[in-house]
């Protein structure tokens, strides 16, 4: 088959419109075009990750963002969950893990930028969307512009901002955006009035940011003053029913920047009077990308590593300039004096969720392991990094022929461009659907053809074509490109696809495709297979390559994500030098027994949702606190106990529960799990 484009045209680019931007004390400006945002003049596309301060140990904080960092993100994005700090009125809690300050001051110090949600509604699965019990029996309306509201949100944003004032990226600082509410589709005059409320108590940053997707029309927000972020998921644990879900369209290549499957559970269609939210005005901007999930009781799906890697990438090849992840590091959540502050049924919300574990299945679990999509995304953060700035000016580009979700036959494709230059984006995975062979591919961009290859298996990726190389051009590439360092490209092997490289009328293979070095004109083509560029990585001090380990870079050199000894290499202009690490480590076992042990349970509540059911208890002897220790129980709720205090829960998934073992260590620590019945959805 040959690939057939629709004709490119360079969208006119405007400027000036929007009320976004600034300077810090230095002269560094962030500034937002309709097609980008830029860095001192420069498009640049970050890498977002959600991670919050509140669902975290203070003591975790700074390896967990420099993990973060590892794995390509920019800017770390917090919720600010207002029932954390103010539980009773008038008692406001910003100190140990509510201490916002020491957050932000904890990014800087990792090298991320950061993004506060300060709401004052979150959502986030948090009870009451993160308002407080009080604030709720108060007499006036929620979420409006009723003076009464008002001036409790002011009191509330004044709180945030003596938190992190000096911190704004005008000071200096690395707070570079403010998002504004969440989720609110409706009601453009009242975010308009949040931002002017926040600029007059002193928050002045670059970016506020609104959620714009809606069922139908894209949210109504003040169009100029605000930027517009979207998101898309790999399935909606959210949506009723036990049934599987229908397949996902974000696996399909379109222009459309609004999943409408987001927040379907509290959002509803707007007024059908014409409103359509002007895209066209902004950069295509992402907040709620999901690599992962938080599993309701009645629906548990489970994100692989290859949903995260090619939803996003057809995010990226469909136009996003601003890749932004919800979450990409788990959490724990707090309990409140008064209530737990999980949403659940019990507290008038659609769903049920766990009441303390707010895993994600994501990137980065709760207690900081990495999982595939980490790894798996990285390979286009890297590349985000040294490449963005071209693939930032280069509209999107459609096949001819649109492929939808349901097409198993049809290859998926589309291309960033600039009329020259650019980049072939192919995804050959749909989750829940297995895909056909594609054989004979023949990839047409305006000015180059690729040799013909065979798209076959679980994959997604993109090709370069015209892209530069040191001095020359790189004609076309059946390799992914990865990152740069200094004359030495990267690329990864497209498993099934034989990497080739064509420089004018040179053609280069590499024999061997787990690590190869080939030079040409004053320049190093590096190709990795993908089990190699898994563990590619690249820090502040250089590219380092991990052996089978993710690694990652604090103040104190390189640490290894893994406990115990290993190794790595590090790039040093011709080849890899390895450096082996060895550390002390003893993996704990956990021996787990059926004991009909009697002590109060924190949380009954979940145990017996959907009705009464058996519950059994079980004694966990730990030897040793080095890794982590698994729970193999069989369970439909399971809650973890220490020294008489509920520390974790979790809803079966499929998976098996893991915990620190130091969590566990010489205390009284036991499961309680309750029968699971067949009467929620789980991946088959």
């Amino acid at each position: 088959m040959k690939t057939r484009f629709e004709e490119f045209k360079q969208p006119e680019i405007k400027r000036g419109h929007l009320k976004l931007g600034g300077a810090d004390n230095k002269g560094n400006r962030i500034d937002v075009n309709s097609l980008w945002i830029e860095r001192n003049g420069k498009p640049f596309i970050a890498v977002m990750g959600e991670y919050h301060f509140s669902r975290a140990d203070e003591k975790d904080w700074y390896n967990e963002l420099c993990k973060m960092k590892a794995g390509g993100v920019t800017v770390v994005a917090t919720y600010l969950f207002w029932i954390y700090h103010e539980e009773t009125e008038g008692n406001f809690d910003f100190t140990g893990n509510l201490d916002v300050a020491s957050f932000v001051d904890t990014a800087h110090r990792a090298g991320l930028d950061v993004v506060l949600r300060i709401g004052p509604w979150a959502h986030g699965e948090c009870r009451n969307g993160g308002f407080p019990d009080w604030l709720l029996k108060k007499d006036f309306k929620v979420r409006s512009n009723d003076p009464g509201y008002l001036e409790y949100v002011r009191i509330w944003f004044t709180k945030i901002y003596d938190q992190v004032k000096g911190r704004f990226f005008k000071d200096g600082g690395n707070v570079i955006a403010i998002q504004l509410d969440n989720e609110l589709v409706n009601n453009a005059e009242h975010l308009l009035k949040l931002k002017q409320m926040a600029q007059d108590i002193g928050f002045d940053v670059p970016l506020y940011t609104v959620t714009g997707w809606n069922s139908k029309y894209g949210a109504r927000i003040p169009v100029d003053e605000v930027l517009p972020v979207f998101g898309g998921y790999a399935d909606a644990p959210w949506n009723n029913g036990t049934a599987e879900n229908p397949l996902s369209h974000n696996f399909a290549f379109d222009h459309n920047r609004n999943d409408s499957a987001v927040g379907v559970d509290v959002i509803h269609d707007t007024a059908n009077d014409g409103w359509r939210l002007p895209y066209e005005n902004y950069p295509y901007a992402t907040c709620e990308i999901g690599p992962g999930l938080q599993p309701t009781h009645h629906r548990r799906p489970v994100v692989s590593g290859m949903d995260a890697y090619a939803m996003s990438m057809v995010k990226l090849g469909s136009g996003n300039n601003l890749v932004g992840y919800y979450m990409f590091h788990g959490g724990i959540n707090n309990v409140g004096k008064i209530t737990t502050f999980n949403e659940s049924k019990e507290s008038g919300y659609p769903n049920d969720y766990t009441a303390i574990g707010y895993d994600f299945g994501t990137c980065l679990s709760s207690y900081g392991e990495v999982r595939e999509q980490y790894r798996l995304l990285n390979l286009m953060h890297m590349f985000l990094k040294d490449f963005g700035e071209d693939l930032a000016k280069m509209p999107a580009v459609m096949p001819e022929k649109q492929v939808w979700e349901n097409d198993a036959e049809n290859l998926r494709y589309c291309k960033r461009t600039d009329g020259h230059s650019g980049f072939v984006f192919v995804n050959h995975h749909q989750r829940h659907l297995k895909l056909s062979d594609v054989k004979d591919v023949l990839i047409e961009t305006e000015n180059v053809t690729f040799p013909e290859i065979k798209v076959e298996g679980d994959i997604c990726f993109f090709l370069p074509y015209n892209m530069a190389l040191g001095k020359e051009k790189l004609t076309y590439a059946t390799a992914q490109p990865l990152c740069r360092e200094g004359d030495a490209f990267f690329f990864m092997a497209v498993p099934g696809i034989d990497a080739e490289y064509g420089i004018g009328d040179v053609v280069l293979r590499p024999e061997n495709t787990d690590i190869s070095v080939m030079e040409h004109n004053g320049v190093s083509i590096v190709t990795l297979s993908l089990d190699k560029a898994k563990y590619l990585r690249k820090l502040d001090s250089g590219l380092y390559l991990g052996d089978e380990c993710d690694i990652y870079e604090t103040e104190a050199g390189i640490k290894c994500v893994e406990p115990g000894s290993f190794a790595y290499a590090k790039w040093n202009g011709s080849g890899f030098v390895r450096t082996e690490v060895s550390a002390d480590f003893e993996q704990a076992k956990a021996e787990i027994r059926e004991r009909d042990a009697k002590f109060e349970l924190f949380y009954p509540y979940e145990l017996n949702l959907g009705g009464e059911r058996k519950i059994t208890r079980y004694s966990i002897k730990v030897t040793g606190d080095g890794g982590m220790v698994e729970i193999p129980l069989d369970y439909d709720c399971m809650q973890i106990y220490v020294d008489g205090k509920m520390i974790m829960d979790d809803f079966y998934t499929g998976r098996v529960f893991r915990i620190p073992a130091k969590l566990l260590y010489d205390k009284d620590c036991y499961a309680v799990c309750s029968e699971r019945k067949d009467d929620f959805y789980m991946e088959k």
